[in-house]
């Protein structure tokens, strides 16, 4: 609704640019025929001379003597017009090409009308901005609880098919692979088709699948339809840092990031929360987990469709190029989208070339992705091994065991009181640095930051604050998870382990963005692929790695691999300037403009 809502403004944009145009055209073509005081040969002269200034170019002409402009399809005006009328208008861009057969001599390159222009995402109202934000949130919210809500009722849900909890982990297991496999392509096709195109239609695909594994009659039916309904849930994972990146400027996204992060973690970690009780009373089946999914699915989408805008700005060029072709009936206004030429499937598998290719040059993408991996397989183990933690230990219900994964969001909850101290600090960098290229103050004018850069390693102070407390977490669970010590102990111990990986999360995305710039969605395709793929093969073999070898040996051994990670947001923040000077696709600025 929002996005045909969307076309229909840029139309009646169009229109009344185009009335503008005309209008000009008509007083200026008046102003001419009106008797001037001088001689007949000195009115000549200057009847020639301001033509000249104000209508050459291409045999630039008055589109009309008449005063009065008239409906705008009525004007099928020479081609010298066109060019005339294109040269008045804001935001078109005249290229020549050389003389072909099939392509005109002249191509009207559309933009904005200025950096002011309503149109462009960037200049939504606050509010608008701000909805949208919170709606792709809420849709990483239901597709990531999706992910965790069935390891709440694993006992039941193995019980229920005759197979054993390793079979049954599958079912998370599957769904992260699934993850992993949408997400090489969901991102190309958001460049392609818009973002809200891609969000609807996925979503759609994704209440489909879901609602047959709540139907599913057998394991079998269930893991195939939990698979696919990963492959179409994953696009508000991997093109949501998009739809942030098309609203806010660089300043403002240290805000409203971490807002869509701390917001749509929620998700893996509560969905077992929602599980708590299912599947152990007469109320609710463990069926129950993937119909309140869909519930909370329909609800969403039915937001999404209503109030959700478009906001990739090369598609919403491409649609006013669109309406100027329909309104003037001149086919040589394009969008640089209709420039390109590739292919479908050429740009997908182009992009897929360029996450392997990337991913070999880039230790920046090597390491962080390294980092987010060993995160992901602590956190996604955690929904077999909290059983062990808790309830084998300490005696919790299965209830309860749920419920504590609440200790854990608290802890990503508390990354928010780090959001205002580091956005004053990044304002202050960014003041200097806009200061420094053109004098104005991105706090009186937000379009001050345009074309200013600052180093992208200010993006690692989330993570230098939380990249500690990850191996003081899992060594304070694994080495307090006895009867003899109160289970408020490791249920703490999460809770820090919940800071720190959102704080990681938050700098691995921000640092990556601001560092590879135009590269940057190869580069966070290939960290979405790498971390779900060890995340679904550690969610199936954590209960024999749990079984085998112990709580306390396990959490001794990943707190290890993450100690060891631990320097590496220092490290980029020290060398991080001259590892991108080596670096083939980052962005390799030093100074602060």
């Amino acid at each position: 609704m929002q996005s045909y809502l969307q076309y229909r403004r840029l139309g009646d944009s169009v229109r009344a640019q185009l009335d503008h145009a005309y209008a000009q055209h008509n007083a200026n073509s008046t102003v001419k025929k009106d008797p001037a005081p001088a001689t007949e040969s000195e009115s000549d002269s200057s009847s020639s001379a301001e033509n000249a200034d104000t209508i050459t170019n291409d045999d630039l002409v008055a589109v009309t003597s008449n005063p009065e402009p008239q409906p705008l399809e009525k004007y099928k005006t020479q081609r010298s017009e066109k060019t005339a009328l294109a040269h008045s208008l804001a935001g078109v861009d005249i290229q020549k090409q050389l003389a072909s057969t099939d392509q005109p001599a002249d191509l009207f390159i559309v933009g904005w009308d200025g950096r002011d222009d309503p149109q462009n995402p960037m200049n939504y109202s606050f509010s608008s901005r701000l909805v949208a934000t919170l709606l792709v949130s809420a849709l990483a919210w239901v597709v990531g609880a999706a992910s965790s809500i069935n390891s709440g009722v694993l006992p039941q849900n193995a019980a229920a098919f005759g197979v054993s909890d390793v079979v049954g982990s599958l079912v998370t297991g599957l769904y992260l692979l699934g993850f992993a496999a949408g997400s090489l392509v969901s991102g190309p096709l958001s460049e392609i088709l818009g973002r809200n195109v891609v969000y609807t239609t996925s979503l759609t695909l994704f209440m489909i699948f879901i609602m047959g594994s709540a139907l599913a009659p057998n394991i079998g039916a269930q893991l195939a339809f939990r698979f696919l309904a990963g492959i179409f849930g994953c696009p508000p994972l991997t093109c949501a840092g998009g739809t942030i990146a098309d609203l806010w400027n660089p300043l403002e996204k240290t805000i409203y990031f971490p807002m869509y992060a701390i917001l749509s973690f929620g998700g893996p970690v509560l969905g077992p929360v929602i599980a708590s009780y299912m599947g152990q009373t007469g109320v609710l089946s463990w069926r129950w987990t993937a119909w309140i999914i869909l519930i909370m699915s329909g609800a969403i989408l039915v937001l999404i469709i209503l109030f959700q805008p478009e906001t990739y700005a090369p598609l919403l060029l491409k649609w006013k190029g669109k309406q100027l072709r329909k309104i003037t009936g001149d086919p040589r206004f394009r969008s640089e989208m209709d420039m390109e030429k590739i292919a479908l499937f050429s740009r997908i598998s182009g992009a897929m070339k360029r996450q392997v290719l990337i991913t070999i040059h880039e230790p920046i993408i090597l390491l962080i992705s390294l980092y987010m991996t060993v995160l992901y397989i602590v956190l996604f183990t955690f929904f077999d091994g909290y059983t062990y933690i808790f309830t084998d230990v300490h005696g919790l219900s299965q209830g309860l065991t749920n419920i504590v994964w609440v200790a854990m969001y608290v802890g990503i909850s508390l990354a928010t009181f780090l959001v205002f101290p580091i956005y004053r600090w990044t304002k202050k960098e960014f003041t200097q640095a806009a200061q420094e290229v053109n004098g104005t103050d991105p706090a009186v004018d937000r379009h001050a930051l345009d074309g200013v850069h600052t180093q992208p390693e200010i993006r690692l102070w989330f993570a230098m604050f939380g990249a500690p407390a990850i191996p003081i977490s899992l060594f304070w669970m694994g080495w307090t998870d006895f009867e003899s010590i109160s289970v408020w102990s490791p249920i703490l111990a999460s809770t820090l382990f919940g800071f720190g990986t959102i704080c990681v999360f938050i700098s691995s995305y921000m640092y990556v963005i601001d560092s590879y710039s135009v590269y940057a969605a190869s580069a966070l395709g290939f960290m979405t692929v790498s971390r779900y793929c060890a995340a679904g093969g550690m969610t199936i073999v954590g209960i024999p790695f749990y079984q085998n070898m112990g709580v306390h040996w396990t959490l001794t051994i990943l707190g290890c691999i993450s100690a060891l990670l631990v320097p590496v947001p220092y490290v980029f923040y020290v060398y991080g300037p001259v590892i991108r000077r080596w670096s083939r696709y980052a962005v390799a600025e030093e100074s602060k403009a």
